[in-house]
């Protein structure tokens, strides 16, 4: 190509890798590859390659900034990831979800000092069977892309759809005076009396009166029939009463001090005291003969919540302690001492088996997450104030809490990656009291201030992934 002695006036003035270059044009026998180098993308693997560019800027805080700007969501970005790699990488893909479940079960490792582009000669153009006068700006692969269906965006509304007034609603921490029956109806304690508000008629009743007794109402709790509920006093006696009839049943005697926590497991009634014990009775029998009584906590009991398939009761207390007992020892089984507060909100999880939530009072602010089959802990989020409740979505992985100092607020949170979903306010004194709707959608929130406000969080349809396991013998008609 030159001649001998311009090539040598030219490399005596060229660098290491200028002079490397001129040997290999010298050794290249095609002469339209020495004209200019042109990109070759016919026999790339583009997707290995792909994934050997740098991307160590893609999460820079100057992109979440633009993302959370432009409203950006994860399904928006993958959409338009899959565009680009069709019309620059010639993909062929044509459904968002196939290839978000294509990158979970595929990771490529980049290679190392690897490029993307590959210099060749150009070969004939390939139009991969498409139209090549096709109207359209974008290919086959990616219209049919466009066109795919998108999953409506659950918008979660900051507003309550209803609000009552509850006189006289205690702002007491370890009190738990609201709860909502699988019947739809709510009963609340307010003072010494307790309401029942019917969810479908807007009725209000009044199931009992503690006034001529000198008492108040500190807990109240349906069984899961929702034809029962148990009302726990301040004089630390605890009252069964039969709604349809409006009549008390039953009346258990045995709490030196106010019953604070209630739990009902089938007919079996577990009460926490401030006197520290958790007494378990069947409401069928008589009181000593059916009688259980569960000692570990130093100060008063504050929480009790039995786990789905009914088998484990998680309880808390003052002593910022969380203990998980079985139905067959007096002892528990599981001890927890990881929060700094009074651990009043407790969860179980209907979706993950034993998986079990629990909140600290304002010294502790966080919500941990724990495995009570193996007895290790596991995640834990510090919510920045006072965890007075926790539930669980019955339809999706996810969970709400509410907040007490300082800024009385309620959080939706999806499992487990704890991001939040939406932040609820419009309470002005601590949340302390909450219950889920029969439905799994709505929830009721009680506070100081003297109001129940009723919100929509949760989705009903559920969101869990088909099982596509060759092992499921339902998956497939054989």
């Amino acid at each position: 190509m030159f001649s001998p002695e311009f090539e040598i006036r030219i490399l005596k003035h060229c660098s290491p890798v200028a002079r490397n270059l001129f040997d290999n044009l010298e050794a290249s026998t095609t002469p339209t590859s020495l004209d200019r180098f042109i990109p070759c993308r016919a026999h790339n693997n583009w997707q290995t390659s792909f994934a050997s560019i740098n991307k160590s800027n893609d999460n820079s805080p100057q992109t979440s900034k633009k993302q959370r700007d432009c409203g950006e969501t994860a399904r928006d970005s993958l959409a338009y990831s899959c565009l680009l790699k069709n019309e620059l990488l010639g993909s062929a893909i044509d459904d968002v979800k196939t290839a978000g479940e294509e990158r979970n079960e595929n990771s490529y490792t980049p290679a190392a000092k690897r490029s993307l582009f590959k210099y060749q000669s150009p070969t004939k153009q390939d139009y991969n069977g498409e139209c090549p006068y096709s109207l359209s700006p974008v290919s086959a692969k990616s219209q049919k892309l466009l066109r795919s269906p998108r999953k409506a965006t659950r918008k979660i509304s900051r507003i309550p759809f209803k609000v009552l007034d509850a006189p006289e609603l205690q702002d007491d921490f370890y009190l738990n005076l609201v709860d909502w029956s699988s019947q739809n109806v709510l009963a609340v304690g307010l003072g010494s009396c307790v309401y029942l508000w019917s969810a479908c008629t807007s009725q209000v009743t009044r199931l009992c009166d503690l006034s001529p007794d000198s008492n108040t109402v500190t807990s109240v709790s349906w069984n899961e029939r929702g034809n029962t509920v148990a009302v726990g006093t301040h004089h630390g006696y605890v009252t069964v009463w039969d709604v349809a009839a409006n009549k008390q049943i039953n009346k258990l005697n045995g709490h030196s001090a106010r019953v604070g926590a209630l739990a009902w497991n089938s007919d079996i009634l577990s009460s926490g005291s401030r006197d520290r014990w958790i007494i378990q009775r069947d409401t069928r029998t008589p009181q000593l003969q059916s009688e259980r009584r569960l000692a570990g906590h130093r100060q008063e009991v504050c929480g009790l919540k039995w786990s789905p398939d009914n088998q484990y009761l998680a309880s808390g207390g003052n002593d910022n302690r969380l203990y998980v007992w079985n139905q067959h020892s007096v002892n528990p089984v599981q001890s927890y001492t990881e929060h700094m507060a009074a651990v009043k909100a407790i969860a179980w999880s209907p979706h993950h088996h034993g998986l079990l939530a629990s909140g600290g009072g304002t010294a502790d602010r966080c919500i941990r997450f724990w495995n009570t089959l193996t007895g290790q802990p596991m995640q834990c989020v510090d919510t920045g104030s006072q965890v007075c409740n926790l539930a669980w979505s019955k339809h999706s992985s996810e969970l709400v809490s509410t907040h007490g100092y300082s800024q009385n607020q309620i959080l939706v949170w999806k499992y487990p990656s704890l991001t939040q979903v939406a932040k609820l306010t419009g309470h002005s004194y601590r949340v302390l009291y909450l219950a889920l709707s029969p439905d799994g959608e709505a929830i009721v929130t009680g506070a100081g201030d003297e109001t129940l406000r009723f919100w929509n969080v949760f989705s009903k349809a559920r969101s869990q992934k088909e099982n596509k396991s060759v092992l499921n013998l339902f998956a497939n008609i054989r």
